[in-house]
């Protein structure tokens, strides 16, 4: 007598259908937009998330430059970098960071959430960041979404 077990359904990449979603980020915390953000890129708010299929939706933020950061963050956050050569490292805080690279500093807190591998780096080439309101999507019609 055969016992049938129900399986977990396991999606290929050919069947996964992505949504555009627009997020504004004025006036929220870097982190907890990153994660909301890296969620969302993952795929894990969906019911049939597949860990080794990337089943997340494209994701456009706005007003990247009104992104805040809480306590001493702003003088004592340091963003760093190396040439590769002897003496070669680079050191940025995070107030200069975010006032000529604010796209950057969104990026790089969302990357560090995403899986090291392949797959991590193309959900992240589904992350499209701005500093202003407009963004050149508007033909993927992307649904507002609030966090």
């Amino acid at each position: 007598m055969a016992i049938f077990t129900p399986q977990t359904p396991m999606l290929k990449k050919e069947e996964v259908k992505r949504n555009w979603y627009v997020i504004d980020a004025k006036g929220k915390v870097l982190g907890r937009l990153a994660s909301f953000i890296a969620q969302r890129l993952r795929g894990k708010h969906r019911p049939d998330f597949t860990p080794h299929v990337d089943v997340g939706d494209f994701i456009v933020v706005i007003n990247a430059d009104k992104i805040r950061l809480t306590g001493k963050k702003l003088d004592k956050k340091i963003y760093w970098r190396h040439s590769g050569y002897m003496g070669g490292l680079k050191l940025t805080p995070a107030r200069k960071m975010l006032e000529t690279k604010p796209e950057e500093v969104l990026r790089l807190a969302v990357k560090r959430m995403l899986p090291k591998n392949r797959l991590g780096r193309k959900m992240l080439k589904k992350l499209k960041i701005y500093r202003g309101e407009t963004h050149p999507h508007q033909a993927q019609n992307p649904k507002p979404l609030d966090i």
